[in-house]
C-alpha cells in the first residue's frame, strides 16, 4: 500500500451505497482516476466534505494505492482552488457541468498530461472569475482544448474563407467533400484561436450565432473522436443560451412564475416548490444523472 498527494478536477460521482461514492477525476500525476471515497455522505466522518465533489471543482488530496484493488481510495481532501461565483451562477454551473462531461467521455488515458491538466485548471479559474462573456466561454473552451486533443486547426484563419472539418485547415473556398464550417462559423472560430479568456466579453454574438458553432464544433470533434455525440449536458446548454429561455437566467432574480414556466417546457418532473436557484440546480442534477462510464 502507498500515499501519496495530488492535485485533481473532478469530473463526475457515482453514489456508492448509503455513505460513499466513486469519484471520477482527472489529476496531474495519473490523468483520469477512479477513487472510492468512503463516509462522504455520513453525518459523521467526511459528510461535510461531499460539496468539493462537484463538476469541474479543484481539490488537492492524499491517496491511497491498494495493488489488489480496482481503483484507489482517497484519504484526505480539501479544496486546492476555493471558487467564489462558479457555485452559485446558473450559467457558470450549467458551462462547468458541461466542460465535465467534455472532458470525462473525451479523456480516457490513465498518464498524466501535465499541459493539459494546466490548462483545465487555468479555464476553471478564469470561468469562476468572469464577468463579461460568460454566454462564449463554452465555445472558447472548446476552441483551446482540441489543442491539447491533437486536432487543433493546422494553419491560420483565412479572411471571408472556410474551415475544412474533414482536413482541419482552413481554405479559400468550400471543399469538394463540403464537410466544413459556413464563412460565419469560421469566421468565429478563427477570433475564438486569437481570443483570450478575459477578452470574450468583446466578442458579440446573438444567441443564434453561438448554437450554429457550437453545432459545428461538435460536428468538428465528432469527426475526431466518436464520445462527443454521447454528451448530454448540450440540451441543457441549449436550455440556458437558447432565445426563449436567455430572459429568465440573465436577470438571476426570476419569478416563480417564470420558472414554473420554463419547467413545464424542459421537463415533464414533478416539481415542489422551492427558491429559483434550487429548483434549477435540482434540474440541471436530474437532467443528467444518467451518466454512467
Amino acid at each position: 500500500m502507498r500515499t501519496y498527494k495530488a492535485r485533481g478536477v473532478v469530473l463526475h460521482t457515482i453514489k456508492y451505497g448509503d455513505s460513499s461514492m466513486v469519484a471520477y477525476l482527472f489529476t496531474d500525476l495519473f490523468g483520469r482516476m477512479n477513487y472510492m471515497i468512503q463516509g462522504v455522505h455520513s453525518s459523521r466522518g467526511r459528510g461535510n466534505k461531499a460539496a468539493l465533489f462537484q463538476p469541474m471543482f479543484l481539490v488537492e488530496f492524499e491517496g491511497i494505492e491498494q495493488p489488489q484493488a480496482r481503483m484507489h481510495r482517497m484519504k484526505e481532501v480539501r479544496s486546492l482552488t476555493p471558487l467564489s461565483s462558479l457555485p452559485f451562477d446558473v450559467r457558470k454551473s450549467t458551462i462547468s457541468l458541461f466542460m465535465a462531461e467534455v472532458l470525462y467521455r473525451l479523456i480516457r488515458e490513465s498518464e498524466a498530461n501535465e499541459p493539459l491538466f494546466d490548462f483545465v485548471c487555468r479555464s476553471v479559474v478564469q470561468l469562476d472569475r468572469m464577468t463579461e462573456g460568460i454566454s462564449n466561454f463554452h465555445l472558447w473552451f472548446l476552441v483551446q482544448l482540441s489543442a491539447y486533443l491533437g486536432f487543433y486547426p493546422g494553419n491560420e484563419p483565412i479572411p471571408n474563407g472556410y474551415f475544412d472539418i474533414r482536413g482541419g485547415v482552413f481554405t479559400p473556398s468550400v471543399p469538394a467533400h463540403r464537410i466544413c464550417m459556413d464563412a460565419s462559423c469560421s469566421g468565429l472560430l478563427g477570433d475564438l484561436m486569437d481570443c483570450e479568456a478575459d477578452r470574450l466579453g468583446s466578442l458579440p454574438l446573438s444567441r443564434t450565432q453561438r448554437s450554429a458553432f457550437m453545432e459545428s464544433m461538435l460536428l468538428f470533434f465528432g469527426y475526431h473522436l466518436d464520445a462527443i455525440r454521447t454528451v448530454r449536458s448540450v440540451s441543457i446548454l441549449r436550455e440556458i443560451f437558447c432565445p426563449k429561455c436567455s430572459p429568465i437566467w440573465t436577470t438571476w432574480a426570476p419569478t416563480w412564475k417564470n420558472w414554473k414556466r420554463m419547467m413545464r417546457r424542459t421537463s415533464s418532473r414533478t416539481w415542489t416548490p422551492m427558491t429559483p436557484w434550487t429548483s434549477c440546480k435540482r434540474w440541471m442534477t436530474t437532467s443528467v444523472k444518467s451518466w454512467s462510464p
